[in-house]
């Protein structure tokens, strides 16, 4: 056996076997844990117990609030969402406690990494435009969230480029203003907002989608059959198209995604040389306030090329 329960804070065990042994009405023991990389924001584990599957495990010491709540939300939501589809796993939430008591954390089904097969990226695309059919109501989602630590209101509306500004790009252009990182482009941002109506209304035809809205290539892996797990998502009822243009950021997705993807949703005019760059504004700013200056660039290009084709 692989890892030691010692991996565990003592509090964190006894609250995870407290949990499964209410889960399945007998005593719980956790017999080992093995540290899993890749996370940058919160501690993980695999956990083995005397229950026959195994587990995954994340947990944080910090004040975090909802933050496990929100990401069972959104697991449960593209587990509902993607039902139906062979293409895609999605791990199942077992528990999630954020408690006053520290730590918080979050118990899922652990689902092992495998080699992508030859189709994977294929399926992915196939499985991203199917869950991007399933999306009805307003812009928005009834709960706040997190996109990687930082918080994501998700007030609902019914002007998709309303929302994008005041929910998306407005909080993380206030905070980045407040550490200064923004100086010397006031006059584009205030453009940027005016124009966003028209920049953004084509894509308004197509009505929200159920994103999964932390879409890079680090939240999703290829599973023990070689097709494609999801993990991590900020989800909430966006344009599909804001889905697809973070992943062309942070590495990329091969390009079998992309002709798949459109295949089954084919994009409206104006995606590539404008809406794009509109979307990506987000993570990009994301970025800055998670990482720093590095990403400043980055944003400045995206916003610049996204006022281009005025």
């Amino acid at each position: 056996m692989a890892g030691s329960p010692s991996t565990l804070p003592s509090a964190l065990r006894a609250a995870v076997e407290e949990a499964l042994s209410t889960r399945t009405k007998r005593s719980v023991e956790i017999l080992g844990a093995e540290p899993v990389t890749g996370g940058c924001i919160h501690q993980t584990a695999r956990v083995w117990t005397n229950l026959p599957e195994d587990f995954f495990l994340k947990w944080a010491q910090g004040p975090l609030s909802d933050v496990f709540a929100a990401e069972a939300d959104g697991l449960n939501t593209l587990r509902g969402s993607t039902r139906d589809s062979a293409d895609l796993t999605v791990p199942e939430v077992v528990d999630y406690s954020d408690a006053e008591a520290k730590p918080a954390w979050l118990l899922l089904e652990y689902i092992p990494r495998g080699s992508p097969g030859r189709d994977y990226a294929e399926r992915l695309g196939e499985a991203l435009a199917v869950l991007h059919e399933t999306g009805q109501g307003r812009y928005g989602w009834p709960r706040s969230n997190y996109i990687g630590s930082l918080p994501q209101a998700n007030t609902p509306m019914n002007d998709w480029a309303a929302f994008w500004w005041s929910e998306r790009l407005e909080p993380q252009l206030v905070m980045a203003s407040d550490n200064g990182w923004l100086a010397g482009l006031e006059r584009e941002w205030a453009t940027l907002e005016l124009e966003l109506p028209g920049l953004l209304g084509a894509a308004e035809e197509d009505g929200p989608s159920v994103l999964h809205g932390d879409l890079w290539s680090g939240n999703v892996y290829p599973g023990p059959d070689g097709g494609p797990v999801l993990v991590d998502p900020a989800v909430y009822r966006g344009h599909g198209e804001v889905d697809l243009a973070m992943t062309e950021l942070f590495g990329g997705f091969p390009r079998g995604f992309y002709s798949a993807y459109e295949g089954r949703r084919p994009l409206r005019d104006g995606y590539e040389d404008v809406r794009r760059h509109v979307y990506q504004l987000y993570p990009l700013l994301v970025h800055v306030n998670l990482f720093g200056g590095g990403y400043i660039n980055g944003v400045a290009a995206a916003l610049r090329c996204a006022l281009a084709s005025r």
